[in-house]
Formats: C-alpha cells, structure tokens, sequence
C-alpha cells in the first residue's frame, strides 16, 4: 500500500483535486464526496498507467503541500496482483 497526500479546493464550480505528490492526478467533483471519488479513480488509473508502460509508481512524500488547499488528505493506493490468463485449445493429434 502506497499513502500519497490529496488536496481539495473549494471553487464557486465545485471542487478541485489533486494528489500532491503523483504527478498527473487532477480532477474535480461537484462536492467533496464525488471529488474524493473521481481522485481515487485517477489515482487508480495513472498507477496502472505507469506499471502498463513499465515506469514505476512516485514514491510518497509526506512532506507535499499546498497552500492554496483547503484540505489536505492521505490517500491510499492498494495494490492487488492478478494473472491474465489465456487458454489456447489445442490441435487433435492424429
């Protein structure tokens, strides 16, 4: 599990966020809540993004901030393993 730092502005037309210290991850959401959720689906996208084209993941610093925020926030990307798996049927033999 990597711990980044999310941030969130309040603006007239809802709210901006960005994940400080994984370049890349903006979005916005009309509240807070759809904000937090579209920042963890971007967040989610741009890792896989990165392992797909095999660049790694930015490692977490703490120490990011915004003064312009007005929250900030950790945000956790889980990493799960999974397999592709691909069965080809064989020929008959004769």
């Amino acid at each position: 599990m990597f711990t980044y730092k999310a941030m969130y502005k309040f603006l007239d037309q809802g709210v901006h966020a960005e994940v400080l210290d994984f370049p890349g991850v903006i979005t916005c959401g009309a509240t807070l809540g759809e904000a937090r959720l579209s920042l963890a689906s971007a967040l989610t996208d741009m890792a896989e993004t990165n392992l797909l084209r095999g660049e790694p993941l930015p490692f977490p610093d703490p120490s990011c901030s915004d003064p312009e925020a007005d929250l900030e926030e950790p945000i956790h990307l889980l990493m799960m393993a999974a397999s592709r798996i691909s069965i080809t049927p064989q020929s008959s033999a004769p």
